[in-house]
């Protein structure tokens, strides 16, 4: 009965071609529509001077284990299409950062080394950062009340030499949203899953060694062939609709297709669009934050200590680079390519491109001490202004079910226990799969 049944996935990034992939396999007859002609949503690659980059440099973790199994799934291979670094927040010497590299040992070992060993942090530091750590485990991660990160700091006495140089960078990396504004029960949420798991590799920091629309969206719509499903790129749903046989979608090309069951899985404010006649569907206002990545390409030669730094921005200054990347060490055909990623700062977007990649050259520059970065041979930023939405405490987000058994909404932005990441997505296309495979079984 399932071969017979139509379900038509509307989104075709991390979520929906999760949904895909899970509801093909459940013997459904799928169609994927994706209004871009690239697959991957705002975890993509795109074309950057004849080189296929991503539109933004990602992090994933070992915690992320559905997306992890989902690669596996669609034939990846997370040990060879991934590069597996310790968890670590490292600064360039000689810039008055810290240098905290967790040992591949067994959990909660790893920690007690890696603070132990940890240069640039004085003793009160390390006391702090202990004592978080300590009550952390003792509330089970868990808040009666959620505040904003930077309460909780203060309320556990973390150090200002803590928080500007290991607090504030890794909640706006994982979070994307201030210290000020970003919800603390969420940044322990994170904290639970990877620094406080029972498995040290789930703290492991998994960056992609090729672009992100290869690493799953591709082979994921692949999956979904393989099964007879189909996938249409480059065409836009303009209109939903609710009729007696099931679900009308007017296409951008048109044509109107009824299908028995729907996966809504794009941004909510273009599922809100659709969704304007159907008032039972709900998708709440949200504020987004955006993140700008800025590629800045200097000779073969030129290469970093390590895969990744941490950097100490600082605006009024001009620094705006919050981390830099080697894409060498990532890829071979990115040699002398670094990538710079510039997390929950507004104002960055408020400057020109050329602006902007001039700023964060001479930045490296100073910060790593090799005066030949302030001039890249060419630069290239790229700014997805929505890319998560703030994250703030005590923030109501919606379901993937709705009042409709056969239509459930899926993305990052829905209800779960993390920010919008790609395993929040994953675990919400999943989530909305078992929907619709439970009411059509």
């Amino acid at each position: 009965m399932k071969t017979h049944t139509s379900i038509a996935v509307i989104g075709g990034g991390w979520a929906g071609c999760t949904a895909a992939v899970e509801l093909a396999d459940a013997g459904f007859h799928i169609t994927l529509f994706e209004s871009s002609r690239t697959l991957g949503g705002r975890a993509r690659a795109v074309s950057i001077h004849d080189q296929l980059l991503d539109n933004g440099q990602h992090i994933l973790l070992g915690a992320y284990a559905d997306t992890l199994a989902q690669l596996r799934k669609v034939g990846v291979d997370p040990e060879s299409a991934l590069l597996r670094l310790p968890l670590q927040m490292r600064y360039p010497a000689g810039c008055d950062g810290m240098d905290f590299l967790a040992p591949r040992l067994p959990a909660p070992l790893h920690m007690l080394v890696a603070l132990f060993r940890a240069s640039g942090l004085a003793r009160d530091d390390k006391m702090a950062l202990a004592r978080f750590s300590t009550s952390a485990r003792w509330m089970d991660w868990q808040l009666n009340e959620d505040c904003d990160v930077l309460t909780l700091l203060e309320r556990f006495d973390q150090t200002e030499r803590l928080i500007r140089l290991l607090w504030r960078p890794l909640c706006i990396a994982a979070i994307n949203t201030p210290i000020e504004q970003a919800s603390a029960q969420v940044f322990l949420n994170v904290l639970r899953d990877s620094l406080g798991a029972k498995k040290r590799t789930a703290s492991d920091m998994l960056l992609p060694r090729i672009d992100l629309s290869s690493l799953y969206p591709e082979r994921a719509a692949a999956y979904v062939q393989n099964l007879g499903g189909k996938v249409t790129t480059a065409c836009s749903i303009k209109n939903i609709q609710k009729t007696d046989d099931g679900w009308a979608l007017q296409k951008s090309i048109g044509e109107t297709q009824t299908f028995d069951g729907i996966v809504l899985a794009t941004s909510p404010s273009i599922a809100s669009g659709l969704l304007q006649s159907i008032d039972d569907i709900p998708i709440p206002a949200m504020t987004f934050e955006p993140i700008t990545t800025c590629y800045l390409q200097y000779t073969e030669e030129t290469s970093l200590a390590q895969p990744m730094f941490a950097l100490l921005d600082d605006p009024a200054i001009g620094h705006w680079g919050q981390f830099v990347f080697d894409r060498g060490q990532l890829q071979d055909d990115n040699k002398g390519l670094l990538a710079v990623v510039i997390s929950t700062a507004n104002a960055a977007t408020d400057l020109t491109h050329s602006e902007l990649i001039q700023a964060v050259a001479a930045q490296l520059a100073d910060a790593l001490q090799q005066p030949q970065l302030a001039q890249p041979l060419w630069g290239q930023v790229i700014t997805e202004k929505r890319a998560t939405f703030s994250c703030t405490p005590s923030l109501q987000r919606a379901e993937e079910k709705t009042a409709y058994a056969s239509f459930a909404l899926a993305g990052d932005y829905l209800n779960g226990p993390y920010p919008a990441t790609i395993e929040s997505a994953v675990r919400s296309g999943k989530k909305a799969a078992a929907l619709l495979t439970k009411h059509f079984a």
